[in-house]
């Protein structure tokens, strides 16, 4: 099983509002063969908790935009890693010290990479 064209759209969706913001080390994560609750995970970095909360505003603002429901928002208040769910989409916006420390692209290492196509043009891991 692969993630849903649904899924999809709404991570390249999550990923250009992540990008207007200058969130850093975007990465979509198609975890839909280990998890039943999700399809994608995306990841986006900021190097402040203000950037951080700038990018989860961005992100919820662009899904609401779309009547894409937010299922649950948590750690919002410190800003430090902000867990956005979507449903077949979960969004996690680390602050840059976080990342490297809990590595979440290392946990889910055998999953494949989405590629993204973002409208800064900037090239992402995957989209080679």
């Amino acid at each position: 099983m692969t993630a849903t064209e649904r899924a999809l759209e709404l991570t390249q969706l999550a990923a250009n509002a992540a990008s207007d913001k200058k969130a850093e080390e975007l990465l979509a994560l198609d975890v839909s063969e280990q998890l039943i609750l999700t399809d994608v995970f995306l990841i986006a970095s900021g190097n402040s908790e203000r950037q951080v909360a700038a990018i989860v505003d961005a992100v919820e603002e662009s899904m609401y935009r779309q009547s894409v429901k937010l299922i649950r928002r948590e750690g919002k208040g410190e800003a430090r890693w902000v867990l956005l769910d979507f449903g077949e989409l979960i969004v996690h916006v680390q602050h840059q010290d976080d990342r490297q420390y809990y590595a979440l692209e290392r946990l889910w290492r055998d999953c494949p990479v989405i590629p993204l196509v973002l409208d800064d043009g900037e090239p992402r891991p995957g989209s080679e």
